[in-house]
């Protein structure tokens, strides 16, 4: 009889203290749906679309609200104003990693993606000037992810025409570019060193798709130049290099296949600036207006990363009139930016003239933000950009892309896994041309 009272007790000491801990914080943040004692909001929040959810709150409490995942409050922005003001006008601020401890216990705080403080800038300051040193930004870094398209090329001849699925293709050709920065060589697609590789950044991503699975915390101090700092720092490229380019590859061919009358278009482009005997280059990108657009409707209309990786501000802010606590999670949403009705009408619907002016010039949008934006905006964003322009307009210089059903039949709606919108399967023929 004792220990079941001293367990009641218990248990009832810790649901008020866990109620007097959720109000004593909720007085000065932002307003938010009342959270259930220990387990805050979750059952409030539709875990299979999240972002859903967002706007449903945002419609209640406004651009800036305040769920609790758990115990911890976590402040949501939600809208570009919101957005840019906390990202871009508050960069330093907002340029925290929120806590994802299972993020954490991996990398032990090393690497770029998940470090924070003096970590991150070092990692940040040391990618960029490597990637600086390996020919970002220069000719020596586009001639290699030519040479890949062009083995890419090759790779989807053997296919003869038959139908295929391009998961696998797709996700070497981005993984060979960030093999022949770090290692400075390319792999043969059926290298096993290579395939064992790949499997493991496929398992990493798999991992990261579970934003709301915990692990213990790891308190010892990092060292950044290290073997095992090093080590991470290079897994971090891999993954971000690899994944999101692969699968955007992907989304996009699925894209080109339901619009048909937009890849006829992109091809009419190709063929009068670039021709059928020499390779596209970066140079040509700016006299092919339409096929920017589309490259940037693409991304805007997958929405890659609909909530972003969490921030964390870095000291106590004065935001929206509310004041946010040092340390406090920050979950941007991608999705009401790239999505905003205001700046691209029936964005639901992939349309490459939201990136186009009256008489067919690429237009600009201070909306585009796939890559994030502020002080942790994607460090690898021009190799990206890069790689999706030469993959896709190689492969259209090269091939007429053939869906297995009428293209008003594919599906082409999202596969939310808890951190990126996927593509669902599909296969298609590579037609020579």
């Amino acid at each position: 009889m004792v220990p079941v009272v001293a367990l009641v007790l218990g248990l009832s000491c810790l649901l008020l203290f866990s109620i007097w801990r959720q109000n004593s914080g909720r007085r000065k943040l932002p307003p938010g749906p009342t959270p259930f004692p220990i387990i805050g909001n979750i059952l409030q929040v539709d875990m299979k679309d999240i972002t859903k959810s967002l706007t449903k709150f945002s419609e209640v409490y406004g651009p800036v609200f305040t769920l609790y995942l758990g115990m911890k409050p976590t402040v949501v922005l939600h809208g570009y104003e919101a957005v840019k003001e906390a990202l871009i006008a508050h960069g330093e601020e907002f340029s925290g990693r929120g806590r994802l401890p299972w993020a954490e216990k991996a990398n032990r705080g090393l690497g770029i993606a998940f470090s924070n403080g003096h970590t991150w800038r070092e990692m940040r300051h040391f990618s960029l000037m490597t990637l600086r040193n390996f020919g970002m930004g220069k000719r020596s870094i586009e001639e290699r992810v030519q040479e890949e398209a062009c083995c890419l090329v090759e790779e989807l001849r053997k296919s003869k025409g038959s139908p295929c699925d391009p998961t696998f293709i797709l996700g070497c050709a981005p993984c060979n570019v960030i093999c022949s920065i770090v290692f400075q060589n390319r792999f043969d697609y059926k290298d096993q060193n290579f395939l064992n590789m790949m499997e493991k950044s496929r398992e990493n991503v798999k991992i990261l798709s579970s934003p709301w699975m915990q692990e213990q915390e790891n308190h010892k101090e990092p060292s950044e130049f290290t073997n095992e700092g090093l080590t991470i720092f290079a897994s971090d490229l891999f993954g971000a290099g690899t994944e999101t380019t692969s699968t955007t590859l992907r989304y996009s061919l699925l894209l080109l296949l339901k619009h048909p009358q937009v890849t006829a278009k992109v091809k009419e482009e190709i063929d009068h600036v670039i021709g059928r005997h020499h390779s596209p280059c970066m140079q040509d990108r700016s006299q092919m207006p339409y096929t920017d657009a589309v490259l940037h409707e693409i991304q805007r209309y997958i929405d890659l990363l609909p909530m972003n990786l969490p921030h964390a501000v870095t000291r106590d802010i004065k935001f929206s009139d509310y004041i946010i606590p040092k340390g406090t999670s920050i979950l941007t949403s991608l999705t009401s930016v790239l999505h905003d009705p205001k700046e691209f009408p029936n964005p639901d619907k992939f349309d490459p003239g939201h990136f186009l002016d009256e008489s067919g010039n690429f237009k600009k949008s201070n909306y585009f933000m796939p890559f994030s934006a502020g002080k942790r905006i994607c460090a690898g964003e021009g190799l990206a950009r890069m790689e999706l322009f030469l993959f896709l307009t190689t492969i259209l210089q090269n091939f007429n892309l053939k869906p297995l059903v009428d293209p008003h039949d594919l599906d082409i709606t999202p596969v939310l896994n808890g951190f990126a919108s996927l593509p669902p399967s599909y296969q298609l023929s590579f037609i020579p041309v």
